[in-house]
């Protein structure tokens, strides 16, 4: 068995590579990769970053976006949401729009990853899964990018705001909130009592 044969045993369907990752079975990397992607074994997804597709009864699988994600930054402390997420919450949002957004620690700026464009965030703090509660809270630190009309937008937040948990809300807002964000949700409900709650 030569050396790339070797190397195609070690590949598993399904699973995004590095170049890195595939360093440790081949000592001639970049030869072999090159010819597993002419064979169509790998498929190229970005510089330094390949895919072994997992074959269905309907043809070749795309990699999910958390595989893709964890990949990119070999790491599993990322968030996964999008604009179009918002329209779950019946504010009358209806745009869509062709990105996925990945809250993160460790890279910021635009990528594409296969055919997939990612808005990579670095940010401080964020959930492990996302709520309604942390969706609203998003929706307003976003608000000044969404295609929607703002004022019209914030209107609906309000109301859908009062149909939540006032204690979660304001855990989020505290935790994940803009400055802004934190003051909108805090005006909302001035009691103090639901503020002092969420301390």
């Amino acid at each position: 068995m030569n050396r790339l044969e070797q190397l195609k045993r070690k590949l598993k369907p399904g699973k995004v590579y590095r170049r890195s990752d595939l360093e440790r079975w081949s000592k001639s990397v970049d030869r072999h990769v090159r010819e597993l992607v002419e064979e169509g074994v790998l498929k190229k997804l970005q510089n330094g970053l390949y895919y072994y597709p997992k074959e269905s009864t309907f043809g070749k699988v795309p990699p999910t976006e958390e595989q893709l994600v964890r990949t990119f930054l070999k790491d599993d402390n990322f968030l996964l949401t999008s604009p179009n997420t918002y329209n779950s919450l019946g504010l009358g949002t209806t745009q869509l729009y062709n990105t996925t957004v990945v809250y993160n620690h460790k890279r910021h700026g635009q990528y594409k990853l296969g055919n997939r464009n990612f808005n990579f965030q670095r940010k401080y703090n964020f959930p492990k899964k996302l709520s309604n509660e942390y969706l609203l809270v998003d929706l307003m630190n976003n608000l000044h990018s969404l295609a929607e009309d703002q004022r019209e937008l914030e209107t609906n937040v309000k109301e859908k705001a009062f149909t939540m948990d006032s204690k979660k809300l304001l855990t989020n807002a505290k935790k994940y909130g803009k400055v802004r964000t934190r003051k909108f949700f805090n005006s909302l409900f001035a009691d103090g009592q639901a503020i002092a709650n969420a301390a």
